[in-house]
């Protein structure tokens, strides 16, 4: 299970103004862009041509998608994280804090990417519920060592379905190698990412081989 919010795109305006700047062609510009925004409202054809010509030349022609800004959030499992991880370069992200949040409330199942509840997860989610209110129990006694005992047991068995929330941003360019890198993966959540990419303003940038 995977799922975005809070999607925002910016920068069209420098990223196309800087796209014409080699040849200093400006004056050749066509894009619309909202007055009061600076969103991107109409891609003009001339500007179309020349950002699908530099983007299928090559890295070094379309640097132009690295001021491409996106910043969204995603809520998915530990074990599609730890593949995203590879595209770390260029990218920030904040997620929420295991050590913090953790032991804050009872889980359940929409705190995991299950397909569905089987009993042994059922079991599972159970023994972690008792590891937290055991935990909250000790902290609550003062018995620190003891609760660290509990803590790291905690950590130890939490599956890697466990979902995270993170508010990532990085550029076009860090997204189209993604695309090219993982829309045929056998993970059902790089399928939603890919959807996701899909969706945002002018995704040929991204998409186109």
């Amino acid at each position: 299970m995977l799922h975005t919010e809070h999607i925002e795109v910016f920068n069209f305006p420098g990223a196309i103004r800087g796209m014409r700047n080699p040849k200093a062609s400006w004056h050749l510009s066509d894009t619309v862009f909202d007055d009061a925004s600076g969103a991107l409202v109409t891609l003009g054809e001339n500007d179309r041509k020349l950002a699908i010509t530099l983007v299928t030349s090559g890295s070094d022609h379309r640097k132009f998608l690295r001021q491409i800004f996106v910043s969204m959030d995603i809520v998915a499992p530990d074990y599609w994280w730890k593949e995203m991880d590879t595209y770390k370069v260029g990218t920030a992200a904040n997620s929420t804090s295991t050590m913090h949040k953790l032991t804050s409330r009872t889980l359940t199942g929409d705190d995991f990417s299950w397909d569905d509840l089987t009993p042994f997860r059922e079991e599972l989610m159970g023994h972690l519920n008792d590891l937290i209110s055991r935990f909250k129990e000790l902290t609550k006694n003062n018995e620190t060592d003891q609760a660290k005992k509990i803590w790291r047991q905690l950590i130890q068995d939490l599956p890697m379905s466990f979902l995270y929330t993170r508010t990532w941003t990085g550029n076009y360019e860090n997204l189209r190698n993604i695309y090219h890198a993982r829309s045929n993966h056998k993970l059902s959540e790089w399928h939603d990412f890919c959807r996701v990419l899909e969706s945002l303003p002018f995704s040929e940038l991204i998409t186109i081989d």
